[in-house]
């Protein structure tokens, strides 16, 4: 008979202290992570509330560093993060700041890449290891990362999201939520897909062949 311990049934698997402060903040880093093209140069973590005042002590900026170096929550390494990012050369700044009217424990990651272009992700650890994307590259969005999920950024143009499902369907991928943003017609939009089923990344390149009107596209498997 197999014996469970409170923290194994009530939280997740983790390094660390605190599921808000450890285990979410990992997770949003790993989100992050799945956006990122190439090597990162440089990273700055926008603190929000309660992660700005504590995540020296909790183990915060450890692990949102773990997981932008694409480690999960329960690795061993996530303590030593901070020391791995400067063997590789990545500069980084933990700035308390305020976010406005976003949960507690929010952090924004502007991220500098190899080609010197910017990754931004804004997103929030609502508790028990959960988190919620709230923002990516400027743009106002949200899903919690519980589901293999698909986003494209995409021109806001007829016929688009049509292929992109039309493509799903064609792989036999189940889709359970899906929502569209835009930041004005005929501009840049963003659509989150979640999906019941595993996304292959040979997906990326059948959405990108599909249309010169889509820019960029990401899988982010369930956490």
């Amino acid at each position: 008979m197999n014996t469970y311990s409170s923290f194994q049934i009530i939280g997740p698997k983790m390094i660390g202290p605190s599921s808000s402060h450890t285990a979410g903040a990992a997770r949003l880093g790993k989100i992050v992570s799945k956006l990122i093209k190439g090597e990162i140069k440089s990273v700055k973590f926008l603190l929000h509330g309660s992660f700005a005042k504590t995540y020296k002590g909790h183990g915060t900026d450890r692990a949102l560093m773990a997981g932008l170096l694409g480690m999960k929550e329960d690795d061993e390494n996530l303590r030593h993060s901070l020391e791995i990012a400067e063997s590789k050369g990545i500069k980084y700044e933990f700035i308390e700041t305020d976010l406005k009217e976003v949960h507690p424990n929010t952090v924004k990651f502007i991220v500098t890449q190899e080609n010197d272009e910017l990754v931004e992700l804004m997103g929030s650890s609502i508790g028990g290891g959960n988190v919620k994307v709230i923002e990516i590259n400027g743009m106002k969005l949200e899903f919690v990362g519980q589901y293999p999920t698909l986003i494209t950024r995409h021109l806001d143009s007829p016929g688009v999201v049509a292929r992109i499902t039309k493509i799903l369907s064609e792989h036999n991928i189940n889709i359970a939520f899906m929502s569209v943003y835009r930041q004005d017609k005929g501009r840049d939009a963003l659509m989150v897909i979640e999906s019941d089923d595993k996304l292959e990344q040979e997906l990326v390149g059948a959405i990108k062949d599909s249309t010169n009107n889509i820019k960029e596209v990401y899988i982010i498997d369930s956490l």
